[in-house]
């Protein structure tokens, strides 16, 4: 790579050198002997020296990184090695690579009837992922609801992905027909981020729990100790191979009357 743009092991000392006096970072550093050992020994580099050789080799950092078995495009695949108890904001975006994409769509595609989206796609193309960012709308925030969070159980289950539309961070007061009618909100209080509704009344906010969890619902102060982030606009949960964790049993949670639970707990 280094041969291919023409530069010596000394140029390479020079530049590093030079970017580590304007960054003031002495690790950026390459002298010629540790570079010829990267080059012919399989020395693994630091951080800091793979980051200057990106910038010498005007190649990408990910791509270098993909050198040592490192593929940041794998990032969400590997969420699943861990899984999180507690329910909190997702803000790994990646922005490099590329994705594949629908780019021809069955013209007798009806979106009001259900469909095999497999066969609704006729031809797919890749678009650099750099692209799609640019059409993602900046008012959303995307969360993922922990493994323990019971909250909104069944209705959301914990594992869960969540869209949240911040422009919608005003409690909607009313009668809803139904719990799928009522609007779900991502708060944000002092011991963490939940997914549940919400009622305002006297400066205080009900978080509200549905009726079949085995949370409680609770009365906290408006805004001081709860934050509404927005209303949640769009799930992405899966069906299978989930269990409600063993736990003891619970008093029956207060049943809703007008969306309203006949009592809460303070704190």
């Amino acid at each position: 790579m280094r041969e291919q743009i023409g530069l010596t092991l000394r140029d390479v000392e020079i530049a590093s050198t030079a970017l580590s006096d304007v960054r003031g970072i002495e690790e950026f550093i390459i002298n010629p002997s540790r570079l010829s050992d990267i080059e012919t020994k399989g020395v693994v580099p630091s951080i800091y020296r793979l980051y200057v050789l990106s910038v010498i080799y005007r190649t990408d950092f990910s791509e270098l990184l993909k050198l040592y078995g490192v593929d940041l495009s794998s990032t969400a695949a590997d969420f699943t090695v861990c899984r999180p108890a507690k329910t909190h904001r997702v803000e790994i975006m990646a922005d490099r690579g590329s994705v594949t994409v629908p780019v021809k769509f069955d013209p007798g595609f009806d979106l009001r009837q259900s469909t095999n989206l497999g066969r609704m796609i006729e031809n797919w193309g890749v678009v650099p992922l750099q692209y799609l960012q640019e059409l993602a709308r900046k008012k959303y925030t995307y969360a993922y609801i922990g493994t323990e969070d019971l909250t909104m159980y069944p209705l959301v289950l914990p594992g869960s992905f969540i869209q949240v539309d911040e422009e919608r961070s005003r409690v909607e007061e009313g009668k809803w027909r139904s719990e799928y009618e009522r609007p779900i909100y991502f708060v944000e209080t002092r011991e963490g981020y939940l997914c549940c509704w919400c009622s305002i009344r006297k400066g205080e906010i009900v978080l509200q729990s549905h009726p079949l969890s085995s949370v409680q619902p609770r009365i906290l102060k408006h805004p001081q100790e709860a934050e509404v982030i927005g209303q949640v606009v769009g799930v992405a949960m899966r069906l299978a191979d989930w269990h409600y964790p063993s736990q003891p049993p619970q008093q029956a949670t207060p049943e809703l009357i007008e969306g309203e639970p006949k009592e809460v707990r303070r704190r």
